[in-house]
């Protein structure tokens, strides 16, 4: 990538010398509080290398709100990677539920016993040896553990590294093909072969964690804006949108023109995507669109058996040890392509959970329709319709040869369960206490019996933009009985600049 400079501009080595010396200023002034920097202050390696690699393993794809408290309960329970093999898969999977990916805690739990059991308690002192060596470990990670607890000179590149790389070279490029991500990773260890790489490296993620942001960056806060080539572009076209003349002697930022003098650059942003002057800094990275999710429809039954001292419990089935969700507990449930696939028929019900689950109900007290409960997966639109069977524990026997059990309330809060399901019981649960703010949605019935798939329901109405919403409501309030918009307005929720453009009709 071949880009013109000013006469000020600085050799590529005075300027990782620069970006080294005011990121690590800054680090050193900004970092926040976070219990695994508190963990490496230790002098043992061992420890120092366990501590980092449970939270990165954590951090990948959640939040470092959502992690902090997991971190510290699963380090409370297994404070050493001695303690965390002795664990079994069941206990780390109850600890892990609601962190997502659940796959991340099995092979945290197996490199831990490898460790062990077959390295003589020694964790792999280089980047490679990581990478090669301990399951569920993967480049990012590797360099991260060797550079913050081992002290290797090696970079790391993950979703906040990558964003300050685009903008600080201006590299347009799809950052999810090989060749650019080979890029990012060259810069990294570029950057990194100083005496404090595992400040540096943290540093970097830092900035674009709290500053180099993917949206509303603070670019006036960023330590780095004298050397970053995206901000120098937005500064040029202010400059340039105020009709002000610039001239090598008055340009101070030194960087006269940044575009490319390459032909057909394979870092630059592409022909057809051009720079969005509207959009600033955020045009860079550049990703690749991503597919839509896949639409997935799911039947669940669940089954609350009624003990003689009239305790609750809830039939719940192992899921396989491969594939989504591998070794968790869940609801009897079974995929289905369509709501025409879904019976509300009590027999039917009853007859799919013998069919499908070996579970044989010869007569069920209750049976009712929860209705729907949504869950986002990263790559599926999962819809489960849900339907609560009440039984008698004289009524109802179980030979399926899926591992499973009955657990109580608190049990089932306390269980390896994913976050969908746990969903699903809020809702049942909801019904069971006789509340009437169940999440799951009941699916309205035509007068065949078939769900209406287009009929809109209060959800559907409040994703109409805004103008729609308006009208539609103006139209409602003036047929509600003669009432006035205001006294309408109660028996709808409107979004707060719809009551204040609605004031005019009063």
């Amino acid at each position: 990538m071949v880009r013109r400079y000013g006469k000020r501009s600085q050799p590529e080595d005075a300027a990782k010398t620069l970006i080294r010396t005011n990121l690590l200023k800054w680090y050193d002034e900004n970092k926040r509080s976070l219990p695994w920097r508190n963990q490496i202050s230790t002098e043992d390696v061992n420890q120092k290398a366990y501590a980092v690699w449970v939270s990165e393993i954590m951090l990948q794809q959640t939040q470092v709100a959502t992690v902090i408290d997991y971190y510290n309960r699963w380090m409370t329970k297994w404070p050493t990677l001695q303690e965390l093999a002795k664990a079994k898969l069941e206990e780390v999977n109850e600890m892990w539920s609601g962190l997502g990916y659940y796959s991340r805690g099995k092979r945290l739990h197996e490199g831990a016993k490898k460790v062990v059991n077959e390295l003589e308690g020694q964790v792999p002192k280089s980047a490679a040896d990581l990478e090669k060596k301990l399951p569920g470990v993967g480049r990012y990670t590797a360099g991260a553990i060797a550079s913050i607890a081992l002290g290797e000179k090696t970079g790391v590149v993950d979703g906040n590294v990558i964003r300050v790389f685009s903008r600080l070279r201006m590299i347009g490029a799809d950052v999810s093909s090989p060749a650019t991500m080979d890029k990012f990773w060259e810069l990294a260890n570029e950057l990194a072969d100083c005496e404090r790489t595992g400040d540096l490296n943290q540093g970097l993620m830092e900035l674009g964690a709290m500053v180099c942001t993917p949206k509303s960056p603070k670019c006036s806060l960023c330590p780095l804006q004298e050397t970053c080539r995206a901000f120098a572009k937005v500064n040029l076209e202010k400059k340039q949108a105020a009709g002000r003349l610039i001239s090598r002697e008055s340009d101070q930022c030194g960087l006269l023109d940044i575009e490319c003098l390459a032909d057909a650059c394979q870092w630059c942003l592409p022909s057809d995507e051009p720079w969005d002057k509207s959009l600033g800094v955020q045009n860079l990275p550049r990703k690749a669109k991503k597919k839509a999710p896949r639409e997935q429809m799911a039947a669940v039954t669940v089954v609350c058996k009624l003990g003689k001292d009239s305790q609750q419990q809830f039939l719940l089935m192992k899921r396989p040890e491969k594939g989504l969700l591998a070794g968790l507990w869940e609801f009897p449930n079974f995929d289905v392509k369509g709501e025409a696939e879904i019976s509300t028929n009590s027999e039917d019900i009853l007859q799919r959970l013998k069919n499908n689950h070996s579970v044989e109900v010869a007569s069920a007290e209750n049976v009712k329709t929860v209705g729907d409960v949504l869950h986002l997966f990263s790559h599926i639109h999962q819809t489960y319709c849900v339907t609560l069977v009440s039984v008698t524990e004289q009524n109802i026997k179980v030979t399926s040869q899926r591992p499973w059990q009955w657990l109580t309330n608190a049990e089932v809060n306390e269980a390896a369960i994913p976050t969908a399901m746990k969903k699903v019981f809020s809702a049942c649960m909801k019904v069971l206490e006789g509340r009437n703010d169940v999440q799951g949605k009941k699916r309205k019935r035509n007068e065949t019996g078939q769900s209406d798939a287009k009929q809109r329901s209060i959800d559907s109405f409040f994703k109409l933009n805004f103008l729609s919403r308006l009208a539609v409501v103006c139209c409602l309030a003036s047929a509600v009985g003669g009432k006035s918009m205001q006294a309408a307005l109660p028996a709808f929720t409107l979004p707060f600049e719809a009551h204040e453009v609605c004031a005019a009709c009063r």
